[in-house]
């Protein structure tokens, strides 16, 4: 019986990649970022479709990754794939200070306050933007900057929801309806909305980016039942009245 493979075997054959293979040996962090962010999308599809062998398999992958950007750095000396694991194990440590340290329970966004200049330090660039705003409100929190309670949150949504619909009325009693070709008060407005809506989310204790994601997929999936009733009926849904198709959605929310 063969013994499992270890983490050092993986190392070992990153290694040798770089040693006898052309393609990986031409490979440098640069050149590899779009691949790191392919492999955690992937990753993302798999832990959603809740397969375990696709989440194994993309983990993998995803760990790949993390040797390949670590052999590079060894080869020209700037640290090693031990670094990159020592590093972790301190911040993990420094992160539970009550379970690795003086035994107080802290914040972890309040501890990473101590160390920031600004709110926005170390966030990602390309961090999507319902995402960077959940974790922007988390970072305000951390130091105080935050409702008690939901409550206050929803009052915020329906004060912008509120700000947003005597704006688009004012628009509308000058332009009859027809949405100027860029409005960035109404940009702007909207934006503050969704910004609460993302609030209210965490508030209740929710990811608006998850939560977006689980509306978006309903949504898909009830369109699609509307189409496929449609395709049955010998139905157009262009040429169908507005009426018509919303009593396609209700049967099929219905059988939902």
């Amino acid at each position: 019986m063969s013994s499992p493979v270890g983490f050092d075997d993986t190392l070992a054959l990153m290694r040798d990649l770089r040693r006898r293979c052309e393609w990986d040996a031409a490979q440098t962090p640069e050149s590899l970022r779009p691949y790191l962010i392919e492999e955690a999308h992937e990753l993302d599809d798999a832990i959603r479709s809740g397969s375990d062998t696709a989440m194994q398999e993309e983990l993998g992958d995803v760990l790949l990754q993390v040797l390949f950007h670590s052999v590079i750095a060894e080869e020209r000396g700037a640290f090693t794939f031990a670094d990159v694991a020592e590093g972790l194990i301190s911040k993990m440590k420094a992160r539970h200070p009550h379970l690795y340290g003086d035994g107080v329970k802290r914040s972890w966004e309040e501890m990473k306050s101590r160390k920031r200049e600004s709110l926005g330090d170390g966030l990602p660039h390309g961090l999507p933007s319902l995402h960077r705003a959940q974790r922007l409100q988390d970072r305000a929190a951390g130091v105080g900057f935050d409702w008690p309670d939901w409550r206050g949150a929803a009052e915020k949504v329906e004060e912008e929801l509120a700000e947003a619909r005597e704006m688009l009325d004012a628009r509308d009693a000058v332009d009859n309806g027809h949405p100027a070709q860029h409005d960035e008060a109404i940009s702007e407005e909207l934006g503050d909305l969704l910004f609460a809506c993302v609030n209210l989310c965490r508030k209740a204790g929710v990811h608006a980016a998850l939560a977006l994601d689980a509306a978006n997929a309903k949504f898909l999936r009830r369109f699609e039942g509307v189409e496929r009733l449609a395709r049955e009926r010998q139905l157009s849904l262009a040429e169908m009245p507005l009426a018509e198709m919303d009593a396609l959605w209700d049967e099929v929310k219905r059988g939902a």
